[in-house]
């Protein structure tokens, strides 16, 4: 047996719109340093992004059936957040699902485990974030949840959560957080293009910021 929610709350399209303007550095700064994925995940080439409202796959280890069934559960413009019991080495991931989850307008991959078929997924451009590459195979066998809280490391993730991504990592943003989030990053953002300024004009990081 296997559950599956089909309806989760999301993210406005333009918060989403406007997170994508953003890094997951300065999310992530900007939450008080909370919401970032394990170092280990990351795009498979450093130019890859992915903004978009969280559905989550719980997985069996081994086994990728409920990948599958998440493509299908999920919307245009979704991530897909999969969590695969921490058995990372098997290539959960390759070229059919990504030209599966394409057909679908699925906005990428975030997987606490590993893809493989890595030079064609590149070709296609399609955003996939993993721990890294496995040729190993896995069954279709498993029971799975997709919509539920899942555990990436110590980050709890929730369906509709906004994910960002890109060559720095990968950061979860609560649903409910999001509009303060992105109001915060702005003034962030504001501040270091000021620090730039008086940086150019001669002062140092020391006398800008009063470390002694």
């Amino acid at each position: 047996m296997f559950e599956i929610k089909k309806d989760i709350a999301r993210p406005e399209p333009a918060l989403v719109e406007r997170a994508a303007c953003f890094s997951s550095a300065t999310l992530h700064e900007t939450m008080g340093k909370r919401g970032s994925l394990s170092y280990g995940i990351k795009p498979i080439i450093p130019e890859m992004r992915v903004c978009g409202p969280a559905v989550t796959v719980s997985s069996p280890p081994m086994d990728n059936l409920m990948i599958h069934k998440g493509i299908v559960a999920a919307q245009s413009g979704d991530v897909l957040v999969v969590e695969v019991g921490g058995v990372y080495e098997a290539g959960y991931w390759g070229e059919i699902m990504t030209h599966a989850a394409q057909q679908r307008g699925i906005a990428g991959l975030v997987i606490d485990g590993c893809v493989r078929d890595g030079a064609l997924i590149q070709v296609v451009a399609f955003p996939v974030f993993a721990r890294g590459l496995s040729i190993r195979g896995t069954k279709k066998e498993g029971v799975g949840g997709i919509n539920y809280p899942v555990t990436v490391g110590e980050i709890i993730v929730n369906p509709g959560d906004l994910i960002v991504g890109d060559g720095d990592g990968v950061v979860v943003v609560p649903r409910e957080e999001i509009s303060q989030v992105l109001r915060e990053a702005q003034k962030r953002e504001e501040k270091e293009e000021e620090v730039k300024r008086e940086l150019t004009a001669g002062k140092t990081t020391l006398e800008i910021f009063g470390w002694r």
